[in-house]
């Protein structure tokens, strides 16, 4: 970190920051978060004093900032689909591409009363923000969230007993911690970047346990695939996000499957996002 005096004030902790390279907005956050202010608080307190310990917090964190670590990371959570989530280095940051898989998934759940419970399955929830945007979206439905990573788990678990969400929330890979069972829809947003990709240096902070998947990136998806039709129930829906560039290969692994009415559904950017399929009804 540099040597340079810690900010007394409001004003130079800003500057400092910018000085830094940070960016305006994620300098004015990070303060507001340590202060507990409003950003509209900065404006007419730009003089007032820092007490040293929160300088020296705010001076790491600029720092971190300015290194690459994510905001989400030091602010400690992100919003996504109306719900603020805590986040950590154990979970993927929620991004808003991932949207839309849950307004896809949101056409499928039912949203009246129900005569039997609507079984949704969540595989790599990571912080919960897929299966707690369902759930908070579709009380009436039965959501079960699955995830390899301790870590993650106990961001998810977190996450769910914060926001009074009834998510079930298990440990374990993919679908063993729910042998047996059979859900009316399987969501995912798995591993999905090659191990080699370039961009890979830009997500360092992030795990990678939880955005590379072999050679192609598809190493998951294909587990995914291959086991999903044990675990649905007839005319049971899966779908999947992927990268930009994998609707193709993943439609392709559907059809093989058996999966109908294969589609895939683009994301903000207009970029092919999230591909899925229906098993056929017995």
């Amino acid at each position: 970190m540099s040597e340079r005096p810690l900010p007394t004030t409001v004003a130079q902790a800003l500057a400092q920051a910018r000085q830094g390279g940070v960016d305006r907005l994620d300098a004015q956050l990070m303060l507001c978060t340590l202060l507990q202010r409003p950003r509209a608080w900065l404006l007419a307190h730009d003089e007032d004093a820092l007490p040293a310990d929160l300088a020296e917090r705010y001076a790491s964190w600029a720092h971190r900032r300015a290194q690459g670590e994510p905001l989400a990371y030091l602010l400690g959570d992100k919003e996504f689909y109306g719900l603020n989530l805590g986040v950590g280095p154990d979970v993927l940051i929620p991004r808003p591409d991932t949207e839309t898989l849950v307004e896809w998934a949101l056409e499928l759940i039912p949203a009246g009363p129900l005569s039997s419970p609507f079984e949704v399955l969540d595989l790599g929830t990571g912080s919960g923000a897929i299966a707690l945007a369902l759930q908070h979206h579709r009380p009436q439905a039965r959501v079960t969230a699955v995830d390899a990573s301790p870590g993650a788990l106990a961001v998810a678990q977190a996450n769910a007993q914060r926001l009074k969400l009834p998510v079930e929330n298990l440990p374990g890979s993919w679908f063993e911690p729910v042998a047996g069972r059979h859900f009316d829809l399987v969501v995912s947003n798995p591993p999905y970047i090659a191990e080699d990709d370039e961009h890979m240096a830009a997500l360092r902070f992030e795990p990678k346990q939880a955005l590379t998947s072999g050679a192609t990136g598809l190493d998951d998806l294909c587990l995914i695939t291959a086991e999903a039709s044990r675990h649905l129930k007839p005319g049971g829906w899966l779908l999947l996000e992927h990268g930009y560039n994998q609707a193709e290969a993943v439609s392709d692994l559907l059809k093989n499957r058996g999966f109908r009415h294969v589609g895939t559904r683009t994301d903000l950017g207009k970029n092919p996002r999230c591909t899925g399929g229906q098993k056929p009804h017995e």
